[in-house]
């Protein structure tokens, strides 16, 4: 089993800065991609970034020239700088990772962190 600790939530005014932690621990061998989600109320879970082992990653339009995604696979640890935050991106951010052994995928989050961003 993976287990999954965020933090690095908060309240931000419009234009500033947070930066996400997620540290795995368990289980944590065969690791495959990990990401970041987020969501609003009332809206469906989306990602916002992803990263491969090798350190390919991907982002959503929204976060794009904004938000980096890194990790750190000797401290099985992802994270996500967010800078030039605008109130549309106050939602909870998940982690996620994704586990591959054989024919077998497991898929692991996080608890959630709040993120509220004021104009």
């Amino acid at each position: 089993q993976v287990q999954l600790v965020e933090s690095g939530g908060g309240s931000v005014q419009a234009g500033g800065s947070l930066r996400l932690s997620c540290a795995a621990s368990g289980s944590t061998f065969s690791i495959d991609v990990m990401g970041w989600y987020r969501q609003a109320p009332g809206k469906q879970r989306e990602l916002v970034a992803g990263i491969s082992r090798g350190g390919a990653t991907n982002y959503a339009d929204s976060a794009k020239g904004r938000f980096t995604i890194s990790r750190d696979n000797a401290k099985n640890t992802v994270y996500l700088q967010m800078n030039s935050l605008k109130p549309e991106d106050t939602a909870v951010y998940y982690c996620n990772v994704r586990r591959v052994f054989g024919l077998f995928e497991s898929d692991y989050w996080g608890q959630g962190t709040q993120v509220t961003v004021s104009s």
